[in-house]
């Protein structure tokens, strides 16, 4: 036998086909995995008891306990409901006022910068619905009037 053959990769199994993966169901919705499980099972029935312990290390100045506490207390919020008035855009001739709205409202104090960036999204999506509208009705009209 020569040397290649001893170094090549062995195939083992039946390789899957590309694009399908061996589970082509996924995992069931709601499975648990086993550590969870073993977690819980481990905890059952002790969770007043060490919930009344971490409240008193933290009363008793233990600083993890207290942000321990605080997390489930007030955990901090990801996303809050922005009021904003946005104008409104119904062409793209619309979206330069639509942004100047979000930049002045940023330098006014009114929106974060990471709140502004996630309307800028909005607005990008919601531009490229108008111009897929807009080709798409273009279009229609090359191909014979159609509307």
């Amino acid at each position: 036998m020569s040397d290649a053959a001893n170094t090549a990769p062995k195939q083992r199994g039946i390789p899957f086909k590309p694009g399908q993966s061996g589970n082509p169901a996924g995992k069931p919705k709601g499975a648990r995995h086993k550590v969870t499980l073993a977690i819980e099972a481990l905890l059952e029935g002790e969770a007043e008891k060490l919930t009344k312990k971490a409240i008193t290390l933290a009363m008793a100045g233990d600083i993890t306990a207290l942000r321990l506490c605080m997390d489930r207390l007030a955990p901090v919020r990801r996303d809050r409901p922005v009021t904003f008035d946005l104008p409104k855009i119904e062409t793209a001739d619309d979206l330069p006022k639509a942004t100047q709205a979000i930049m002045e409202a940023v330098a006014g104090g009114e929106l974060t910068p990471s709140e502004a960036a996630e309307l800028g999204k909005l607005v990008d999506a919601h531009a490229k619905a108008i111009e897929v509208t807009d080709l798409h009705r273009r279009l229609a009209v090359l191909e014979g009037g159609r509307t």
